[in-house]
């Protein structure tokens, strides 16, 4: 089952206000086409639904593109018609993902300037933290691509790491 609507507009390379293009956080990114408005939204991230059992053996599969719906069902981004997928991870953010009525969006959260990498937060729990290092290069990256509420808990994990390398 299809979730999301496919716009004319829409393909691998982007949208009206979406460029894919190489990134210098991680191999591929979105970036704005145009200047873009606090609280636009930018892109729907659209995809395969299914269930949370297919989701597992998807993840498993090494599938990154998962994105949590409902309590029944996934949201499968990994398919070419999803250019959304490429937005990478940032512990500063220009952009959210909000969900509406089954559908995920891509809402700015300020002004982003044309040219510039849109980026979300992909608020990841500390569960396998370590295997989920963030390359955003922002001044307040936690290092690892964790949900806000963690930041403090990983600093504080990776400054008692370094200390026991010493």
């Amino acid at each position: 089952m299809l979730a999301g609507r496919m716009p004319d507009t829409l393909s691998q390379d982007g949208t009206e206000w979406v460029v894919v293009q190489p990134s210098n956080i991680h191999g591929t990114g979105c970036f704005a086409r145009k200047d873009i408005a606090a609280g636009a939204k930018i892109i729907e991230y659209v995809g395969e639904k299914i269930t949370k059992a297919e989701a597992v053996r998807q993840c498993e599969l090494d599938n990154e593109y998962i994105f949590d719906l409902d309590e029944e069902h996934d949201l499968n981004g990994n398919v070419p018609w999803n250019p959304a997928r490429f937005i990478n991870h940032s512990c500063e953010p220009n952009c959210e993902a909000e969900e509406d009525e089954g559908r995920i969006w891509i809402i700015a959260l300020r002004d982003i300037p044309a040219g510039e990498e849109l980026t979300y937060n992909y608020g990841y729990d500390l569960e396998d933290f370590r295997d989920f290092p963030c390359c955003c290069g922002s001044n307040t990256c936690a290092g690892y691509m964790v949900a806000e509420e963690y930041f403090d808990t990983v600093r504080r994990l990776r400054a008692n790491m370094a200390k026991s390398c010493e």
